[in-house]
């Protein structure tokens, strides 16, 4: 089973957005068949934790068109150049948004949120040494910062108040580093 890959014989790109492009491919299978895989390609992004000195993070609440509804998330964008640093991208995006600044970001993880229809990757990063910035939203972009204990986010997290993948998953793995390290999380 382990070298049972997928072979593209035929592509075709049938959608190409701003954000996003959407391809119909025609695949070998291991076993000689042949199916049809359409999938989303996109520029991958990163997302932050922020965390202050007396245990508190900072989420933005925005409105997400495709659920119609609010979220409270981690500050997070997409890579906006090919071959942009992922660190670079999660400084930008946390200042954008939140208005403060990382003088120490630490890596945490690269997860693939949606594997059965995306290459999206998203790189996690925890934030510390913050300091004042200027907060600078994107046009179009309406969102409230709230900041909250880091205990708190969790529990929000663990309870299905903060349902964003990308920021559940963040708060979790930032939890685990600074448990691995012996730290208190709130």
């Amino acid at each position: 089973m382990a070298d049972a890959q997928e072979q593209m014989l035929k592509s075709e790109q049938v959608f190409n957005g701003r954000l996003l492009k959407v391809y119909r491919d025609e695949v070998a299978l291991p076993d000689g068949h042949r199916s049809v895989r359409e999938w989303i390609d996109h520029p991958g992004a990163a997302a932050v934790v922020p965390l202050f000195p007396d245990g508190t993070t900072l989420l933005v609440r925005q409105f997400r068109y495709p659920p119609h509804r609010f979220f409270l998330e981690v500050p997070a964008g997409k890579l906006d150049q090919p071959g942009e640093a992922p660190e670079a991208v999660a400084r930008r995006e946390l200042e954008e948004e939140t208005g403060w600044r990382a003088r120490t970001l630490i890596y945490l993880a690269s997860l693939y949120p949606c594997i059965g229809y995306s290459n999206e990757i998203i790189h996690f990063y925890l934030a510390r040494d913050l300091e004042a910035g200027q907060q600078q939203l994107a046009e179009g972009e309406w969102l409230d910062v709230v900041r909250m204990p880091l205990q708190q986010a969790l529990q929000k997290a663990r309870h299905g108040e903060i349902a964003d993948m990308k920021s559940t998953a963040a708060l979790f793995l930032a939890e685990t580093f600074l448990q691995k390290n012996g730290e208190a999380v709130g």
